[in-house]
C-alpha cells in the first residue's frame, strides 16, 4: 500500500512488520510483513481467528511491545515505546478504585501540564461526553460493566490521543449492554475525529463501527486482507446492505 507524503494528524503507517513468539525454543511467527496505512480520523477494526496476531499487532501500535522487523510511523516519524500520541482501551476497565468517575477520568492530566482546575474542567467535559454527568462523585464499585468501561473509554479520550487503541473492550458485557456500547462509540468517535484501532472477534461489530476492516490469516503464508465498509452512518444491522456485507465476511472464515 502507498504511503502518504504529507500524512494527517493520527496516520500510522505500518512497514513490514513481523513478529515472533518463542514456544520451547522455537520461533513462533505470529505476524509476517505486515503493510498498512491507517487514515487519519479512521476507525480500522482488526478482526482474526484466535492466534492470528490481532493483540499482537495492536500491542506493537500501542509501543507495548518491539516488532522483530519493520516499523511504524506515525504522522510520518517513526515510533518506539509508549507515546502520549496514543491511548489504550482494554476489555476490563482497570480504573483505580479509590477514585471517582471524575477523578479517574482525570487522572495523570495534571501531570500533562494542566492546572487543577483545568484537568477537571477537561475531566468533566469527557464524562458528560459518555453520558455519566450524574455518576461523578460515583466509585467503580458502584457502576456497572457498561458504566465502567465508558470512564474507561473516557479516560482514554481525555488525554486527548492522536490514536485510540482498543482491544476488545466490549468482549465481556452482555449482549443488550455491547449493542448500546456499540452505539455509543460510533457516536463519540464521530465527535471526536480520532483515529482508532479496534480488536474484535465480532464481525457485525467491526462492520457497525469500522471503515475498513483488517482481516488477519491465521494460516502460515496467508495475505492479510483488507476490506472497505461502504455504509452509510448511522448503520442499520437490518439493512439489506448490512446483511450482505456480514455474509461476505462470514463466506471469508468459511462460517456459512
Amino acid at each position: 500500500m502507498s504511503v502518504t507524503q504529507n500524512p494527517r494528524r493520527g496516520e500510522v503507517t505500518i512497514r513490514h512488520l513481523s513478529k515472533s513468539y518463542r514456544l520451547n525454543g522455537t520461533p513462533l511467527p505470529v505476524l509476517r510483513d505486515i503493510n498498512l496505512n491507517i487514515r487519519s480520523g479512521e476507525t480500522l477494526a482488526i478482526v482474526g481467528a484466535s492466534g492470528s496476531g490481532k493483540t499482537t499487532l495492536l500491542r506493537v501500535l500501542a509501543g507495548l511491545e518491539d516488532p522483530d522487523a519493520g516499523e511504524v510511523l506515525i504522522d510520518g516519524k517513526l515510533t518506539r515505546g509508549v507515546g502520549t500520541d496514543r491511548a489504550v482501551i482494554f476489555q476490563e476497565p482497570r480504573l483505580l478504585p479509590w477514585l471517582t468517575v471524575l477523578d479517574n477520568v482525570g487522572f495523570g492530566l495534571e501531570t500533562r501540564g494542566l492546572s487543577r482546575g483545568q484537568a477537571r474542567d477537561r475531566a468533566r467535559r469527557y464524562v458528560q461526553l459518555v453520558g455519566l454527568q450524574q455518576f461523578e462523585d460515583a466509585y467503580p464499585r458502584q457502576l456497572s460493566g457498561g458504566m465502567a468501561q465508558r470512564v474507561g473509554i473516557a479516560r482514554a479520550l481525555a488525554v486527548q490521543p492522536e490514536i485510540l487503541l482498543l482491544d476488545e473492550p466490549l468482549g465481556a458485557l452482555d449482549a443488550m449492554t455491547k449493542i448500546s456500547m456499540q452505539q455509543e462509540l460510533a457516536r463519540i468517535w464521530r465527535d471526536e475525529d480520532v483515529t482508532t484501532v479496534l480488536v474484535t472477534h465480532d464481525l457485525e461489530e467491526a462492520i457497525y463501527l469500522a471503515d475498513r476492516i483488517l482481516i488477519l490469516p491465521r494460516e502460515k503464508g496467508g495475505e492479510p486482507r483488507l476490506i472497505e465498509i461502504d455504509l452509510p452512518r448511522p448503520r442499520d444491522r437490518s439493512a439489506s446492505a448490512f446483511v450482505r456485507q456480514r455474509e461476505e465476511l462470514l463466506g471469508i472464515f468459511g462460517l456459512h
